[in-house]
């Protein structure tokens, strides 16, 4: 802290350019910067550390009523004679903690007081707390010689206060200082309204699964995108997490109650609808039980509930919601969907597309991008492998005349019947691919799979030692399609084991491995 006896200094004080204001030049300058950072309006203003009170004389005279304070008798004594008649009130006291009681102000002045306090910030903190509402600090500080308050500095310790302040460099204007100068001075003009952190509203969203089919509700009565599809969905109340709202949204809504561990997460997607404000939504993905269908229990906020195929979406959705879907069948994880005002809140077929992937971490170097199956018959295929790969969790991805996709994730699976096909069959027992495994989530799904697959065009290999053929610990099921290809879907999270055996084909010739 610098100690100076003001009162030594006030018979000279004034003869500084910038503090007598006694060369109308000056006096200029300093009466338009304050025209800008004082209200337009009559208003009240504290000036604290007032010196000879040469700024509170023009906040008087631009029609302000002005309090003015300095700890200096001498100070106080001399601005008390340059303000008579203009109705200011000058008082003795400390800037830091003015003499004023209760009273409020519109503008706190405060000109090179800062710098010179040992703590600064106890002092913003109480003259904050004599702002009124939407009431202005302006502060006017700088550094001379080494000594001072950098903006910087002073900017930071104001981030604890509010968020909206306003810098002003003074250093380039040599007209408040009576001639040119290379130090740095500047003005902040701060507001007093506390800082405001940025808040979204969290929302949910179902993707129930039937197959290649999703659930989708029509909104009604709600005020928002009424007569649109969306999924069941809400949002996050206080006290739960995200999954806990989701369970609650599904049951609520369409009187699915899933247990916590049916939930998966699908998509995470930051939206916000025109003119809106942002949010920030989860979509978890379940699987359709026919033991729990679902039904309408909102009558009065949905009209329709009701399954459409997932690579083939209704026109009439919500927007964003749309954007979801579309993301999800693409395998994205992470997305930003940011509507312009003036854009629809349904979704527009030719519309500009709002949807921003965002890459997700885990897919670099090593990871598998795709598995291509060479088929002899791609209708077949479509419809063995479309089931399978729709029960357990893939989307449909590609659709060319020679091919189809799959896609759950990072990777996707193809089946293809190409032009360069060589062969009819394929023949896991030779070199090349033996089958493929994928994970089921338990016995129960690893059961109705098995059932269901005959239906679909797949046969069960070894179905003597089901579900125990890959070995005691291991539960699994082996499935082959009509043309040779073979799967083994495991239950739970499975390990490497030794593949079974199973009867050659040919008379008298024993067993051959299968790997």
């Amino acid at each position: 802290m610098t100690t100076i006896d003001w009162d030594a200094a006030a018979d000279s004080f004034d003869e500084g350019p910038d503090h007598g204001l006694l060369d109308p030049v000056v006096r200029h300058a300093w009466a338009r910067r304050l025209e800008g950072w004082l209200p337009g309006a009559r208003s009240e203003v504290l000036d604290l550390g007032c010196g000879t009170g040469s700024l509170a004389l023009l906040a008087a005279g631009q029609g302000h009523r002005v309090t003015a304070v300095d700890r200096s008798p001498r100070m106080v004594e001399q601005a008390r004679a340059k303000l008579a008649g203009t109705g200011t009130e000058v008082l003795l006291g400390d800037a830091v903690r003015p003499p004023v009681g209760g009273q409020r102000f519109d503008v706190i002045l405060v000109r090179h007081v800062l710098w010179l306090l040992p703590d600064p910030a106890a002092a913003l903190r109480q003259w904050f707390a004599l702002l009124r509402p939407g009431g202005r600090l302006v502060l006017i500080e700088g550094v001379w010689g080494g000594s001072g308050l950098p903006a910087e500095r002073l900017t930071g310790l104001l981030s604890g206060f509010t968020e909206r302040v306003h810098h002003e460099r003074l250093s380039g204007d040599p007209d408040l200082w009576g001639g040119p100068v290379g130090d740095e001075r500047y003005a902040l003009v701060a507001r007093a309204e506390p800082p405001r952190r940025h808040t979204e509203v969290i929302d949910v969203h179902l993707i129930l699964r039937r197959g290649p089919d999703v659930l989708l509700a029509r909104r009604a009565g709600t005020g928002y995108a009424d007569g649109l599809l969306h999924c069941p969905s809400g949002h996050v109340e206080d006290g739960e997490d995200v999954r806990e709202a989701l369970i609650r949204e599904a049951a609520e809504e369409t009187g699915v109650e899933l247990g916590p561990d049916e939930p998966r997460v699908a998509l995470v997607m930051q939206h916000r609808g025109p003119g809106g404000n942002p949010r920030t939504g989860w979509f978890f993905e379940a699987e359709y039980d026919p033991a729990r269908p679902p039904y309408n229990r909102e009558p009065d906020r949905c009209s329709e509930l009701a399954w459409f195929p997932l690579d083939a979406l209704p026109d009439d959705m919500v927007a964003y919601g749309r954007a979801g879907l579309d993301g999800y069948r693409a395998g994205e994880r992470f997305l930003i969907h940011w509507h312009e005002d003036g854009d629809p809140v349904a979704y527009q077929p030719r519309g500009v597309r709002r949807a921003v992937p965002l890459p997700a971490g885990g897919t670099g170097t090593g990871g598998v991008h795709h598995i291509e199956l060479w088929v002899p018959d791609l209708e077949t295929a479509e419809r063995g492998w479309g089931w399978l790969l729709g029960k357990l969790g893939h989307v449909p991805y590609q659709h060319w005349e020679h091919g189809r996709s799959w896609r759950r994730g990072d990777s996707y699976v193809v089946v293809e019947r190409s032009p360069d096909l060589t062969g009819g069959t394929h023949d896991r027992c030779r070199p090349g691919l033996n089958h493929l495994a994928f994970h089921v989530r338990d016995r129960a799904v690893l059961d109705a799979l098995v059932a269901e697959a005959p239906e679909h065009g797949w046969r069960q290999l070894f179905p003597d030692r089901y579900p125990h053929a890959g070995g005691d610990q291991h539960v699994a099921a082996y499935l082959e399609d009509a043309a040779g290809y073979e799967v083994e879907l495991v239950a739970g999270l499975g390990r490497a084991h030794p593949a079974p055996r199973e009867p050659d084909p040919g008379p008298g010739a024993g067993e051959r491995r299968r790997d």
